[in-house]
């Protein structure tokens, strides 16, 4: 049983359901992204709303019940102090920076005082490693040491293991070594055809158009099958070519190719390559790599975030079988692992 931290709508909790796991718990500040997590989840709704900067074990285990002792633990604390999209904003005093200490801090609790974690798995964006010089997850490296685990850092790219998006993504992967599980690990070799934006959304139909007063059952073929309302001359003057990306606002995707990164600002979801709209939520999602049966709650901005902030299933779904493998199958050979090297002033191990 895991405990899911900064879960945001359940992309990276999907993917080890998947591949066998089981969620504890779940959680996350946004309730937007709380009841999607529960509505994908009737028979489990362990999804939680919480501020994760001051929880505390007690709050845990009032909220599953009964005492709480996790096997794993999974997450992505919020990116957007790191990602190279936002770099204008960034902010050395940005709150946002300190909840990766937060997501080790609440793992090694666990580890510590209930039982000894099976393994830890930190999502993030490439550019975290380079946060604080490097520093910043070389403390949490040698911390991650100091309590018995190996650890390694890995970049995989979305569009490797069957995403029709690029997307780029760092994982922390932390595993006992007196287990020697490390050793056993190897990162998912990936699939050698990628998968483009024909392949996702070719046969939807035309979204609905964003209103205040539509509602979910007048969407056609999804309830998140809806859009912005296209305002821009652009969508109308033929200016919006197919796989021009140059203008950050009106990134035009190409039929042939993966995706750019499914990471959305404010009025700046990507267009369609037909140029005559920007996507619908539920493209976004077939994008990521969500099930059709997938549905995320709130308003379109809401859903926008959510969609975004996902880490995509089957991404996640390949690194948990890695996780699984390592963990259950000793006789796997001892090979080194195959993942794209971190500098080394940013290892920490």
């Amino acid at each position: 049983m895991l405990l899911s931290l900064f879960s945001g709508c359940g992309g990276l909790d999907l993917g080890f359901e998947r591949a066998g796991f089981s969620i504890g718990l779940a959680y996350d500040i946004r309730p937007h992204s709380i009841t999607s997590w529960n509505r994908n989840r009737p028979e489990s709704p362990q999804g939680r709303v919480a501020d994760l900067s001051s929880i505390r074990l007690a709050d845990v285990d009032r909220d599953h019940g009964a005492r709480f002792t996790p096997s794993g633990v999974i997450g992505g604390p919020p990116c957007q102090s790191f990602t190279q999209a936002n770099r204008s904003r960034r902010s050395a005093n940005d709150p946002r920076s300190k909840l990766v200490r937060h997501f080790f801090s609440i793992a090694l609790r666990f580890h510590r005082h209930r039982h000894p974690l099976d393994f830890i798995l930190m999502e993030n964006v490439p550019d975290l490693a380079k946060a604080e010089k490097g520093r910043l997850l070389a403390r949490e490296n040698q911390r991650l040491i100091e309590h018995g685990f190996d650890t390694c850092q890995f970049l995989v790219d979305a569009a490797c293991h069957s995403v029709p998006q690029y997307r780029k993504r760092l994982f922390l992967l932390a595993l006992p070594k007196n287990a020697l599980a490390m050793k056993r690990w190897s990162s998912p070799v990936g699939a050698h055809e990628k998968r483009t934006v024909l392949d996702a959304i070719c046969d939807l139909p035309s979204p609905i158009h964003f209103s205040r007063d539509v509602q979910p059952d007048a969407i056609p073929v999804h309830p998140n099958h809806w859009c912005m309302t296209p305002k821009s001359r652009r969508f109308f003057d033929g200016s919006l070519v197919e796989g021009h990306s140059s203008n950050r606002s009106f990134k035009t995707l190409a039929w042939d190719e993966p995706s750019i990164t499914v990471s959305y600002g404010h009025r700046e979801v990507h267009i369609h390559p037909s140029g005559k709209r920007r996507l619908s939520v539920f493209e976004a999602m077939r994008l990521q790599g969500f099930p059709d049966d997938y549905v995320l709650e709130g308003t379109l901005s809401a859903q926008i975030d959510q969609v975004s902030e996902a880490v995509p299933p089957p991404l996640a779904e390949v690194i948990a079988m890695s996780i699984k493998s390592a963990l259950d199958n000793p006789a796997l050979s001892q090979s080194a692992p195959a993942y794209a090297p971190i500098p080394s002033n940013t290892a920490g191990s």
